[in-house]
């Protein structure tokens, strides 16, 4: 994975007791517009981006970078969790840890699969990069992902305005082997 170090990259796809978690394939060409151009995936995100941009410029396989993985379920892309390296400069919490990001498409809201995707991938990276701590942001107003991040164990490290909103900014401590 190019921005998390050496980790190889593609890896063999996560299996959870519901989900896949795997690489971009050309076949979520159109999940990946449904998601990027959602209203209500891009509430607390500064707005979508329009459809007709994304079907004229979207790669034929699109986010097919080291750290970008589909969920699947049963067969189709329901969401996308990232992992890269945190390069905002005016967090310097935040800077040069590991980050991970999530979208999920609102029929898949509700059932715990980002709870389930993101949970997977944080112990593959455990597994890849022991030691290696972990950042998320998300804004305040956005209840489902505060809680998320709650249960995927993050806790505050400070608040910010960035996009005429409060921001959050939350670590993850590094897994320690027993």
């Amino acid at each position: 994975m190019s921005d998390l170090g050496s980790v190889a990259w593609p890896p063999e796809p996560i299996r959870t007791k519901r989900l896949v978690l795997r690489t971009s394939e050309a076949r979520d060409r159109a999940a990946y517009i449904e998601l990027l151009s959602s209203a209500e995936v891009h509430a607390y995100l500064g707005g979508p981006h329009p459809r007709d941009v994304l079907e004229r410029e979207m790669p034929e396989t699109p986010a097919s970078r080291p750290g970008s993985f589909v969920v699947e379920l049963d067969g189709a892309m329901i969401g996308h969790v990232e992992l890269k390296r945190a390069t905002e400069r005016r967090l310097p919490a935040a800077l040069g840890k590991a980050e991970i990001g999530y979208l999920f498409l609102p029929h898949a809201w509700g059932h715990g699969y980002a709870a389930e995707a993101c949970e997977a991938v944080l112990d593959w990276l455990d597994g890849v990069l022991p030691g290696e701590p972990v950042v998320l942001t998300t804004q305040t107003a956005n209840a489902g992902s505060m809680r998320l991040a709650a249960k995927l164990g993050f806790t505050e490290v400070e608040r910010f305005e960035a996009w005429d909103a409060e921001q959050w900014l939350g670590m993850r401590a590094p897994a320690t082997s027993a």
